[in-house]
């Protein structure tokens, strides 16, 4: 029983303190989890004790979320490519040569970074709502964050600080889950109180407005897939309606024995399905990660 057992540690990465729960045997195959907007590892708290007999489990918070450093927007960049850079050298702090990853939101465009840069690192991908293909934006959740893109102004960023209001986080727990009183509202009270912090603002707008860097590297993305073949797997709330299933469904353009799986879940579906996603991510893994 003790590998079941969280540690709660941090990490100094470039004289910022990040976040890390770990559990698991120090010699098994890791899993690295990367979390997505507006969360953190917490996002994971059900989701490691159920893998940690088999597999060492890693989840950090992102700079500028959860428990770890979120120095101010003026003088840290808050842009995807600086986030990833951040994990690769949390990753090598602490000696992790080879790794899983399994990709949530703003985790897949940092996570993917990380295999383009060593895909020989990636043993497999589990994707759960991480998006890597345009068909799976949904339109009406991506009109404002668009908007921002294309153009930043005082009128585009006030429709996207809505997105991180309690109201604005609520929704993305709750929307498309067929039973919301599953959820429980200690998890997205916890993500709201994070990113209601003084100098949040500024920090979300910053990576939202850089979310267009994304969609320019998902060709990058693609050729990667096609040319790595790396084992993956999508297990997908099949009713969120900011990353969509077609979303899911185009892994098998270029990946076409990706193994997909849509839940009746939304954008959280951890929240509703961990148990699930569980047993569908060991079984996968014991049929496709190397051995040894």
């Amino acid at each position: 029983m003790a590998t079941h057992r969280v540690h709660h540690r941090t990490v100094s990465v470039r004289g910022l303190d990040v976040y890390y729960r770990e559990a698991g045997p120090a010699g098994a195959p890791v899993l690295l989890l990367l979390h997505g907007f507006p969360s953190s590892s917490h996002m994971f708290r059900d989701l490691i004790p159920l893998l940690a007999d088999r597999y060492r489990v890693i989840a950090p918070d992102h700079v500028g979320f959860g428990r770890s450093a979120a120095p101010d927007a003026a003088g840290f960049r808050y842009t995807f490519d600086e986030l990833a850079s951040v994990t690769e050298e949390f990753t090598r702090l602490l000696g992790l040569e080879r790794y899983a990853l399994y990709i949530q939101d703003y985790g897949a465009p940092i996570g993917l970074r990380l295999a383009l840069a060593h895909p020989e690192r990636v043993t497999a991908i589990v994707t759960q709502n991480g998006n890597a293909y345009e068909e799976g934006l949904g339109a009406e959740a991506w009109a404002p964050v668009l908007a921002l893109i294309e153009k930043r102004t005082p009128e585009t960023e006030a429709a996207v600080r809505e997105i991180y209001t309690l109201d604005g986080v609520k929704w993305q727990y709750l929307h498309g889950v067929p039973d919301p009183t599953l959820v429980s509202p200690d998890a997205y009270e916890h993500d709201a109180a994070r990113v209601a912090r003084p100098g949040q603002a500024e920090i979300q707008l910053d990576l939202i407005s850089d979310y267009g860097a994304n969609f320019a590297l998902y060709p990058a993305f693609h050729e990667y897939f096609r040319t790595s073949r790396v084992p993956l797997l999508a297990v997908w709330g099949a009713h969120d309606e900011i990353f969509v299933p077609e979303g899911a469904l185009a892994f098998r353009r270029d990946l076409p024995e990706a193994e997909i799986h849509l839940l009746p879940a939304g954008h959280f579906a951890l929240e509703t399905h961990a148990d699930q996603i569980a047993g569908l991510m060991r079984d996968f893994l014991d049929r496709r990660l190397p051995r040894g």
